[in-house]
């Protein structure tokens, strides 16, 4: 019982710093407090999971951080369009067409806009990070340390979130 009582302790004080955390992440307040919910939740859902051992803060901001590039990755997921037309015809459509001017769609264009005008140590890493590679993957096939590969993906999304603020 000890136990749970001192993971429950160690989740509410841990509520300041996580919510910090988030503001970082995602640059706004609104989508911070859903990102600490989620994480509080995620926590409590793995409790079982979690080792008196292991750093609990450490475990908290990584199940931060995991959430909010899955939720990223889906997002850009949800914005991918796949033509199934049998001619393509979405595809083929000049390109004042219409069909794409959703406001999501430019978002889409404008992060694309500006992580194509990165240099490309920082362009590949990032492309290769939000395609699904891992860390380690990045930095063995690009032949980088893995500190390097983490700087520039976190430089890259950086550069993303102040570009993109007038966008939300």
């Amino acid at each position: 019982m000890r136990s749970c009582v001192n993971f429950q302790e160690n989740l509410v004080g841990a509520q300041d710093e996580l919510l910090r955390f988030a503001l970082k992440l995602t640059s706004n307040r609104d989508d911070a407090n859903d990102l600490l919910q989620e994480t509080t939740l995620k926590a409590l859902d793995n409790e079982d999971k979690f080792m008196p051992e292991t750093n609990f803060k450490g475990w908290m901001y990584t199940i931060m951080r995991n959430i909010f590039i899955n939720n990223y990755r889906k997002i850009v997921r949800e914005q991918t369009y796949v033509d199934q037309t049998d001619n393509l015809y979405y595809l083929n459509l000049p390109q004042g067409s219409g069909f794409d001017s959703t406001e999501s769609s430019y978002d889409l264009k404008e992060m694309r806009k500006i992580v194509n005008a990165l240099p490309k140590e920082y362009r590949i890493p990032f492309s290769m990070h939000v395609a699904g590679f891992k860390y380690r993957e990045i930095a063995e096939k690009l032949n980088l340390p893995l500190g390097t590969v983490k700087s520039r993906i976190f430089f890259t999304r950086q550069k993303l979130q102040e570009d993109l603020k007038d966008f939300r």
